[in-house]
């Protein structure tokens, strides 16, 4: 189940508030400018294609498209796998975004399968929202996060953008992201 937990960015250690009610996430997260929702799951097969997760949930995406005016939808996968090279590729993927960026573009996922935490950084305090299968969040441009996979990766998400540039990260250099919950420190609270 989706996960909020909010610290102030100078205290990791005592989060001032954890909740699991989808109308405190939706309220909480509104007051930041970000949109969370929750999509009903289809059926997909194990390792489903990009077409196959697109067209389980065409109606979905057309309507977040017509909505917010995306011109480029993509999925992004990734499946554990006992072999060297999903450890270092999954290793790599994830170092990628662990460090704190924005983006001149909203960043609008919806997991279709698996997990992964997002951390937005605003007005001195971190949101840590754990989405599972089923969640869209909406990172809105210019709103300073990072993302964290986990260190065994496994999800399946579509992915929205405006232009086909697609995901460019600007880094803040900041080392906040070193500082709080893990993805796994906080999958063990989800459980």
């Amino acid at each position: 189940m989706t996960l909020l937990t909010v610290w102030n960015d100078n205290d990791p250690s005592t989060p001032e508030l954890q909740t699991r009610d989808a109308d405190t996430i939706r309220e909480v997260l509104a007051g930041l400018g970000a949109r969370f929702s929750r999509w009903e799951l289809k059926e997909l097969p194990e390792n489903p294609t990009q077409d196959e997760v697109l067209e389980a949930y065409r109606a979905e995406i057309d309507q977040v498209n017509a909505d917010h005016g995306y011109s480029l939808v993509d999925v992004v996968q990734i499946t554990p796998e006992d072999s060297d090279e999903y450890r270092s590729s999954a290793a790599a993927a994830r170092q990628k975004f662990l460090s704190e960026h924005q983006h001149d573009d909203d960043e609008d996922r919806f997991f279709a399968r698996g997990s992964g935490v997002f951390y937005l950084h605003v007005n001195g305090k971190v949101h840590a929202v754990f989405c599972e299968a089923g969640d869209l969040l909406s990172v809105p441009k210019d709103t300073t996060h990072w993302f964290d996979m986990g260190t065994t990766p496994d999800y399946v998400s579509v992915r929205f953008f405006h232009d086909d540039d697609g995901w460019v990260g600007n880094f803040t250099g900041s080392d906040v992201a070193t500082k709080f919950a893990t993805y796994d420190e906080l999958a063990s609270v989800s459980a």
